[in-house]
């Protein structure tokens, strides 16, 4: 099948192109039952609020698991020296911060493959992450995704900044992973 717009071939069953946005005229399960919904792109602005709406819940719910417990006890976490972890390299640091990043994959990784397509961040604003076809991520691809943003930020943070000067909003993790963060309007 190939797009009325642009003429890019595109896969049986997809919910719109994956390279110029055009909603497509077959019903696709994913967009639930009304085909008169439309997408659009979302960009930098609008995906770094999700973000930090994500974590600060994130940051909330881990630091009061994890840092709660060790804070202020002999042996523990100082309550009054904020650079510890930081500054710290010590085994069990080291075991803590795999555990914050390992909750932060779980999380993400869970959320953008359930049938939400979306973290709490991105439910709020409105927001889906999909695959190219627009149709749901796997949980493997949405770790991917999430892994990928290492090289996101191994670029001074540029891969995450190229959500807003791409065709198709997607920042460097989105293309390494081949997904798109969609908004619907």
């Amino acid at each position: 099948m190939d797009c009325p717009k642009c003429g890019a071939a595109i896969e049986d069953g997809s919910g719109f192109c994956g390279s110029c946005g055009q909603r497509l005229a077959t019903p696709a399960a994913s967009w639930g039952a009304s085909s008169q919904v439309r997408v659009a792109y979302a960009g930098f602005w609008l995906r770094a609020v999700a973000y930090l709406i994500d974590n600060l819940l994130l940051g909330f719910v881990l630091g009061n698991l994890l840092l709660r417990p060790l804070m202020g006890r002999p042996g523990g976490i100082p309550a009054d020296d904020p650079w510890f972890l930081f500054e710290n390299t010590s085994p069990q640091i080291t075991a803590l911060m795999l555990l914050f990043l390992m909750g932060n994959w779980i999380y993400f990784s869970l959320c953008e493959s359930s049938k939400w397509q979306a973290t709490i961040g991105k439910k709020v604003l409105g927001l889906m992450v999909v695959d190219l076809q627009g149709k749901r991520l796997s949980f493997a691809r949405a770790s991917g995704r999430f892994f990928a943003k290492i090289l996101s930020s191994m670029t001074l943070l540029v891969g995450f900044l190229m959500a807003g000067f791409t065709k198709r909003k997607q920042a460097l993790h989105d293309i390494v992973a081949g997904c798109l963060v969609i908004k619907k309007v």
